[in-house]
């Protein structure tokens, strides 16, 4: 059977082609919206633009049942604002916000509000910058953007760089949920019941596989992220409330519980670095930028602009408070994990525990979702249209059993054996968060944009707005990128040779 690549025609209004206008790097992005609706006969265009259609007839459709699959249409995506907006800023306040008093310890309190508001600031640029890049590109996916900027080997690096870093959380969430929520059912828990032979039932494996198995399992069979929303929701609840009982109770902490700060952790600490890796960790969710917009109903560059401004900057809040208040309460004596600052037998940080261990499994789904879509890049690559693109295949309905299956069961079984992933999951999330938000995005938009952009007919002071505006933000974002990415590597690399081995396994 022959294949056939069908790629809407640009828009036009009044007879004539209109270009759309993407932002000037980090303004607001403008550009026009196509909405694609699917009819038994053809595909009609619609553009806001000019309000015409135009209709691509489609005479073998019914001889080519990958396009028939290909859902184009139907508004597109299922998620309002208000579910898109949970996807996001699930995806954003997962595991990373109860190091985030940590991070200001190493970057001094001046030094860390800076940095947590740059940053800020540069994750929604680059957030935004990946769906017009797709737009500009005509490209579907993430990958199929990088692929169309960099070829194989760019596409290639991407994928490694979004599996790791999602299949690593995945991991992480799982070892999460064994030190959290078993600490917590312990101290509600009788001894005598503890003691009994259901006693086992308490048992840091036992919770992690009941967990797992009953809850981040079945969400992660879902094939349409938006039904995520409603689990995003609870989990984002959760969130709220740790971080409330967190600034309530820190206050209120023994005195031996406190340290003073020195002068370095009050303005700028020379483990700055440090400290921005892990407050991009925190706030770094690219892997799923493609997949929320796709879900977005009637989505357009200036809706998910808005989605992007709000999941941000509320993420942002969120990160100060729990920054400013872990560091101003428990002082030099802050940990990495917050939470493990307070005493365990506080009951009410017991139930912010509880909370953070079934945010990790609400947020599981998530990651999974973007690992199982790069397995499918490469099981349907054979399949894929000439550019490599394979956004509009689907794995059959085996395939997606099974993949997920061993995905949901590989992860969860490396938190089984060990109570700290270690160095190895420490680099792979500096390299892929630093690849994946700071490099590869503005690299594409420059590149993008310098095809676009006619030197020869451009006048100099044009050239030297393209310069400034463009060429000039994408290089120092891409730097600021790679110094992170290698000195944070040498620093995580420095800090475990030194530091002393030991059981990272919570007693609960």
């Amino acid at each position: 059977m022959s294949k056939h690549t069908y790629t809407p025609l640009p828009p036009t209004h009044n007879g004539e082609s209109v270009t759309s206008t993407e932002p000037e790097a980090p303004d607001q992005a403008h550009a026009p919206d196509f909405s694609f609706r699917r009819n038994s006969d053809s595909f009609e265009i619609a553009d806001e633009i000019g309000n015409e259609f135009q209709s691509l007839e489609i005479e073998d459709l019914e001889s080519e049942p990958e396009l028939m699959n290909y859902n184009i249409t139907e508004n597109e995506g299922k998620s309002s604002m208000k579910m898109a907006f949970m996807n996001m800023a699930n995806s954003i306040l997962g595991a990373g916000i109860i190091g985030q008093a940590f991070a200001f310890k190493n970057s001094g309190l001046i030094g860390g509000l800076i940095v947590l508001a740059l940053l800020t600031v540069l994750i929604d640029w680059t957030l935004r910058l990946i769906v017009i890049n797709a737009q500009k590109s005509n490209t579907r996916s993430y990958q199929d953007t990088v692929h169309y900027c960099f070829g194989r080997w760019g596409r290639v690096l991407l994928l490694f760089s979004i599996s790791s870093f999602a299949y690593g959380g995945c991991m992480a969430f799982c070892v999460i949920i064994g030190d959290t929520i078993p600490h917590v059912l312990k101290a509600f828990t009788s001894e005598t019941i503890l003691k009994s032979p259901i006693g086992w039932l308490f048992a840091r494996n036992t919770i992690i596989i009941v967990f797992t198995t009953c809850i981040s399992y079945p969400l992660s069979l879902n094939r349409d992220i938006s039904k995520l929303a409603k689990a995003s929701g609870f989990a984002l609840v959760g969130m709220l409330i740790i971080v409330l009982l967190t600034l309530i109770r820190g206050p209120f902490v023994d005195k031996s519980l406190r340290a003073p700060l020195t002068k370095a952790e009050w303005t700028v600490n020379y483990n700055i670095f440090q400290g921005i890796s892990v407050i991009s960790f925190a706030l770094v969710c690219h892997h799923n930028t493609v997949f929320i917009y796709n879900s977005l109903r009637n989505a357009t560059v200036d809706r998910f602009s808005k989605l992007t401004h709000i999941a941000c900057g509320i993420s942002m809040i969120c990160c100060l408070v729990m920054a400013v208040n872990g560091l101003l309460n428990f002082g030099d004596n802050t940990k990495g994990n917050l939470l493990n600052n307070f005493k365990s037998d506080d009951n009410w940080i017991n139930v912010a525990r509880f909370c953070f261990g079934l945010n990790m499994l609400t947020t599981f789904p998530l990651e999974l979702f973007v690992v199982r879509d790069v397995l499918k890049d490469i099981i349907l690559a054979s399949r894929g249209s000439e550019d490599g693109s394979t956004a509009h295949l689907e794995l059959s309905s085996k395939q997606h059993f099974f993949i997920t299956t061993f995905l949901v069961f590989s992860s969860m079984a490396v938190s089984l054996f060990t109570c700290n992933l270690g160095i190895i999951l420490e680099l792979i999330g500096a390299t892929s968060a630093s690849l994946m938000a700071y490099i590869i995005p503005p690299m594409c938009y420059l590149r993008l944009s310098w095809i676009e952009f006619d030197f020869k007919t451009a006048t100099p002071k044009e050239r030297k707005s393209f310069i400034w505006k463009k060429v000039v933000p994408s290089i120092a974002c891409a730097l600021f990128g790679f110094s992170v990415m290698f000195i944070s590597s040498f620093m995580s690399i420095r800090t475990s040779m030194s530091a002393e081995g030991g059981d990272h396994c919570v007693d609960a």
